[in-house]
């Protein structure tokens, strides 16, 4: 065989591409189970996380259960069967009009106190953000935030993912006394009240990116939460009325 032929270094060329080829293919293959299963840990560390739970990935797998006693969709307003939480993907579903997404949500429990999970998405400098917003009972205090991103600037508007911005969040309010939906207002240094945050410096446009997301994403639970809410408070003012009446 002539090395020096053209043929043969085209042939060998050819035999190289393929074999590397079929050996990526298969190592992507057999990647693939063990990524998602990463991705899932890391969804669980994050949704324990916004309520205050820090644990390991590893952990969170054990711990999710633990704490996360309901997973529901809710689409317009109502409950929808037959579709998983934690199976929906967000990066679709806010392509959609908040009345016609499925948006999931996380009812938990720790020590004794009930919380509303929100996980929301939306568009950075460079690309998407996304996160957890966890509410208290009342469905509109904000107990914890957790955000992250892709490909945000470090220093600037990666700093999203950062205590010093997350907690900014944490007693926050996301409605009003009559219950319409205000979300939370980045400000650029001069926040104040219970609807706004001071943005990152020199990260306008990825703090905005929060602004926009929480605003367009919390508008999906509004009216269930409401309804919720009222609910539950009426079945307290029930129960104690009936505690009231048997006490007498």
């Amino acid at each position: 065989m002539d090395v020096n032929k053209n043929s043969y270094t085209f042939g060998f060329a050819l035999i190289l591409v393929v074999v590397v080829g079929a050996l990526l293919s298969i190592t992507a293959t057999s990647l693939k189970p063990m990524q998602a299963k990463n991705v899932s840990l890391e969804k669980k560390q994050n949704i324990l996380k916004s309520i205050g739970v820090d644990v390991s990935r590893e952990e969170a797998d054990v711990q999710y259960p633990n704490y996360i006693k309901k997973e529901l969709v809710i689409s317009n307003g109502q409950v929808q069967e037959g579709t998983k939480a934690f199976d929906v993907d967000m990066a679709k579903q806010v392509k959609e009009t908040p009345e016609d997404r499925l948006a999931p949500l996380y009812m938990a429990e720790k020590d004794g106190v009930s919380y509303y999970i929100v996980p929301v998405r939306g568009k950075g400098l460079w690309g998407p953000i996304w996160g957890y917003i966890s509410l208290g009972e009342d469905a509109n205090t904000i107990v914890g935030a957790i955000f992250d991103h892709k490909t945000e600037t470090p220093g600037l508007g990666a700093e999203i993912n950062t205590a010093d911005f997350m907690n900014q969040f944490k007693d926050k309010k996301i409605l009003d006394a009559q219950g319409n939906l205000v979300s939370i207002e980045v400000r650029k240094g001069d926040a104040s009240g219970d609807y706004q945050v001071d943005g990152i410096s020199g990260g306008t446009i990825t703090s905005v990116g929060v602004q926009d997301m929480l605003a367009d994403c919390l508008k999906s639970y509004v009216d269930f939460l409401e309804e919720s809410t009222a609910s539950t408070a009426s079945t307290f003012e029930v129960v104690s009325n009936e505690l009231a009446t048997i006490e007498q």
